[in-house]
């Protein structure tokens, strides 16, 4: 185990047991009405208009993802990461083709300040959904954890063209060229702490799912330091899905925290 002073706990342990689905949060196993990131009637203009349930992603005020570009300084706590390696079954569902989902009780967690959060499922982008100061990188990934309230936060990571990614490297391996039910890689097992970058600095706010239903409500803690994937490994995701990304989303007065530790 090792400990980077605030920064990140990783843990070795028990195996997981991991299922995958593709949703746009940790309850939802599965979409009514098909939508689509292309442009079209089932694209990001007209979810909030193809099912009641995607009201959302029409009519709310907080919605992902964003531009991060003015931020406050702020006294923020440090996320404290313990994260294990486990084995892991992979779907692509048609909107992306790397999901992994946890059970809970999986005991993979973050911890901010008095709070504890159990990883309930990670995903891709190409590329990043969000942007920094008007940049977009190569990808990115959106770790999604739940209190025992109820509340989902989400870890966003930029992903930038360098050295191979060890966990990307081995989910790549196994991952479905093809629409279908989830796929079994037996022996394979992924540390989920190896897309985490070694300082954990971040940018905090409030925003929401970003695919339908659109849920709000989220807090989004993004982190500022990339982290390097081979360009080979964003080639291979992009051969399946080029732009699986929702189009930046108004601030509408929200403030953007940034935490003042690297």
């Amino acid at each position: 185990m090792r400990n980077t002073g605030g920064t990140r706990a990783l843990f070795v342990g028990a195996a997981l047991v991991a299922t995958i689905l593709f949703a746009a949060a940790p309850s939802l196993a599965q979409w009514r009405t098909p939508w689509s990131y292309k442009e079209g009637p089932n694209g990001p203009e007209h979810w909030g208009d193809i099912d009641p349930d995607y009201a959302a992603c029409k009519t709310g005020t907080t919605q992902s993802p964003i531009d991060i570009t003015h931020r406050t300084k702020a006294v923020l706590p440090p996320l404290q990461f313990a994260f294990r390696s486990g084995p892991v079954r992979i779907v692509n569902n048609g909107y992306t083709a790397v999901r992994v989902d946890y059970e809970p009780g999986n005991l993979n967690t973050l911890t901010i300040g008095a709070r504890r959060y159990e990883l309930t499922q990670f995903h891709f982008h190409h590329p990043s959904e969000e942007e920094l100061d008007g940049k977009r990188f190569d990808m990115n990934a959106h770790i999604m954890l739940k209190g025992d309230d109820g509340k989902i936060i989400g870890v966003s990571v930029f992903l930038k063209a360098g050295r191979g990614n060890a966990a990307v490297a081995k989910l790549w391996a196994h991952m479905p060229t093809v629409k279908g039910p989830p796929h079994d890689a037996p022996g394979l097992t992924v540390d989920p702490g190896d897309l985490l970058p070694s300082s954990l600095g971040y940018d905090l706010y409030t925003g929401s799912i970003s695919a339908p239903p659109c849920n709000a409500d989220v807090v989004w803690y993004v982190l500022k330091t990339p982290v390097e994937v081979s360009r080979a490994q964003i080639d291979a995701f992009a051969k399946l899905y080029p732009h699986d990304v929702r189009p930046l989303q108004p601030l509408n007065g929200r403030v953007v925290q940034e935490s003042e530790n690297d």
